[in-house]
């Protein structure tokens, strides 16, 4: 395991500070705020810390109401909605600075073996040990980025996970538009073993992931490079995902990702999370603020 990843999990073990209140650090990320991946994982680890071990989450919907403090801790205090003979629902609320930045509503659900099953097949991609890794692929464009940082900073926030672009990352072809659609092969860059290899982590983890890339069909539609390129101006909106089967973070899984719509300076991005053996394991829907950067 990676010091990266270590560090990554050290930000997911909140500190209890009282019954249902949780405290988690931050730290820096490429935007000038608390990236939104960690609120949302943070804030299910809390509402998880609440439910029985053999209620995996099923779902969650979640909303980024101000820009998090990356210098300031932030608190999380869980509602206990519901305990009901199948499932159970967790409302949390993340403050800093005595505003709340963020609001997840979580739903977890115990196991039960049912008849009625199907999902849509995997589409086809490349093996993911044929792709380059992020540390030979970001150095290619860092002449692109708005900033001299920009590469490094990248390096930094992407260094707990593996990610591999199946086709060019929007900052590859700003001012080309492309297809909407993306697809990137992650997994955790370190096994989780020991203490570590619980799975409500390993959906944390995946949580953590599914706000890096989810809006870059957004950008490839629209011929934007991104944040790093500096032609657009935007936030996470909101943040819903469903959890259809066991999965674990460490090992490849494929994100499938497409925007079939952006309009009024919102984008709206969808996806697809597959294990590597082809099972729909996670369903990601996220809107947006995508904007073109103000002229002056």
């Amino acid at each position: 395991m990676n010091d990266a990843l270590q560090s990554l999990l050290d930000l997911l073990a909140l500190e209890p500070i009282e019954q249902d209140i949780f405290r988690g650090q931050s730290r820096a990320s490429v935007v000038p705020r608390v990236f939104g991946g960690q609120v949302a994982a943070q804030a299910l680890v809390a509402a998880g810390r609440t439910v029985p071990a053999d209620r995996p989450p099923h779902s969650l919907h979640a909303y980024f109401l101000r820009p998090g403090d990356s210098g300031a801790p932030i608190v999380y205090t869980v509602d206990r909605i519901r305990d009901g003979r199948s499932f159970t629902t967790r409302r949390v609320v993340a403050v800093q600075h005595g505003k709340p930045i963020f609001h997840l509503t979580a739903s977890f659900h115990a196991h039960e073996e049912a008849a009625l099953e199907h999902q849509e097949p995997m589409p086809a991609a490349p093996d993911p040990l044929t792709l380059p890794t992020q540390a030979e692929l970001l150095p290619r464009y860092a002449d692109r980025f708005r900033e001299p940082d920009m590469l490094q900073r990248l390096l930094e926030a992407r260094a707990a996970v593996d990610l591999r672009y199946v086709e060019e990352p929007p900052f590859a072809t700003p001012g080309t538009a492309r297809a909407p659609r993306s697809q990137v092969w992650f997994r955790t860059d370190g096994k989780l073993d020991g203490p570590q290899d619980r799975p409500l982590l390993h959906v944390c983890l995946v949580t953590y992931v599914s706000d890096m890339t989810l809006l870059d069909s957004v950008l490839l539609a629209q011929g934007r490079g991104g944040w790093a390129v500096g032609d657009v101006v935007g936030a996470s909106l909101d943040h819903a995902m469903w959890f259809h089967r066991p999965l674990r973070a460490d090992e490849w899984l494929l994100y499938d990702q497409e925007s079939p719509t952006a309009r009024g300076g919102r984008g709206l991005g969808t996806g697809r999370i597959f294990a590597a053996d082809g099972r729909l394991v996670a369903s990601v829907v996220q809107e947006g603020v995508v904007r073109a950067p103000r002229e002056g």
